[in-house]
């Protein structure tokens, strides 16, 4: 029984250390986010991430502090619940993922080996940092 709860909290200890700057997608799949980005999203959004009148920025310093603390399954939520803009549902869970990593590549998180899942649970796991951790 203690070896079962070990485990398990050492498990939530890892999956709350996970971050963003831990290489959470892959190129490839960032790659395919700004492809469906460029035809979903960047009308409202704009070409550079910057927001437009009616939508807000998902880059730089006007993105950034608003999402620090929050999860990429936060974001993957809010972009799966909401967007497109009277259309929301539309995208599959696939194409919202891929969207969102091209979201963290435009924002200068490192990319890494395995796609960023399109599952929420295991989104709500990594957290969304603005600025890198420093090592321990």
């Amino acid at each position: 029984m203690r070896t079962i709860l070990f485990l398990m909290i050492s498990g939530l200890a890892m999956a709350q250390s996970r971050t963003v700057w831990d290489g959470v997608y892959t190129p490839e799949q960032a790659k395919r986010g700004q492809e469906r980005y460029n035809a979903e999203c960047s009308a409202c959004h704009g070409s550079s991430l910057s927001g437009g009148e009616s939508a807000p920025p998902l880059a730089g310093s006007d993105f950034l502090p608003n999402w620090s603390g929050l999860t990429v399954g936060d974001l993957f939520e809010r972009v799966r619940k909401t967007m497109p803009v009277g259309k929301a549902g539309k995208l599959s869970r696939e194409m919202n993922a891929d969207i969102v990593a091209y979201v963290l590549a435009f924002n200068e998180f490192p990319p890494g080996d395995k796609e960023l899942p399109k599952a929420t649970e295991f989104l709500m796991e990594i957290r969304i940092e603005a600025t890198k951790p420093e090592k321990k």
